[in-house]
């Protein structure tokens, strides 16, 4: 299934295909796809190429670390990511290795990564659903996080099922259209709030 979004002005059809779906088939990802997402992630541009971002992966072959990352979601988000195949836990150094101050651009670079992973994920026919809802704390206990590092985001990664086969609720979420802010409420000019002449017509 896909989601194109209708965009105001043009851009790439990877970007407008990229979605979040909440419904995901069970069919098993080859590991050679995954490898490449990450890969993808690898080559994300980051702060003083410091590359803060680390993700702890489980898939349902090996049921034991599976439910030990499911876990680690909030029971709401457990509730529809446990049939994706695939669980991510993302996480961020905070501190620059070079001289230990903190990494003020390491979320916004660990995002970067992310993007990539989610671009190259619909450019192979495969899903990503982001999630800040996970326990960061139970993260750090279960996989011994070390001190520095902080579990910051987790992800779902499969192939989108069949809307008609969930339940009502997850198809509502599947099916609904896609809809974003329009740019003269994001793109400012002059002050702040004032859009820029760049968007508006």
């Amino acid at each position: 299934m896909v989601k194109k979004a209708i965009t105001s002005y043009p851009i790439q059809p990877l970007i407008a295909e990229r979605w979040s779906p909440y419904g995901f088939d069970s069919r098993t990802v080859p590991q050679q796809e995954l490898r490449s997402l990450f890969e993808a992630a690898r080559w994300a541009a980051s702060s003083y190429n410091e590359q803060p971002w680390r993700f702890i992966v489980a898939t349902k072959d090996n049921p034991a670390l599976y439910e030990k990352v499911l876990s680690c979601l909030w029971d709401l988000n457990q509730a529809w990511a446990k049939q994706a195949p695939v669980l991510v836990l993302c996480v961020v150094s905070l501190n620059f290795v070079h001289n230990n101050a903190e990494n003020h651009a390491a979320v916004h670079d660990l995002g970067l990564a992310t993007g990539n992973l989610s671009l190259e994920a619909t450019a192979r026919g495969l899903s990503v659903h982001p999630m800040i809802g996970i326990h960061p704390d139970r993260v750090q206990q279960l996989f011994a996080v070390p001190e520095g590092f902080r579990a910051w985001t987790g992800l779902a990664i499969g192939y989108c099922a069949d809307p008609e086969t969930l339940i009502p609720e997850l198809k509502q979420r599947d099916t609904t259209a896609r809809t974003r802010k329009p740019l003269d409420q994001i793109v400012f000019g002059e002050s702040w709030g004032k859009p820029s002449a760049l968007v508006t017509p």
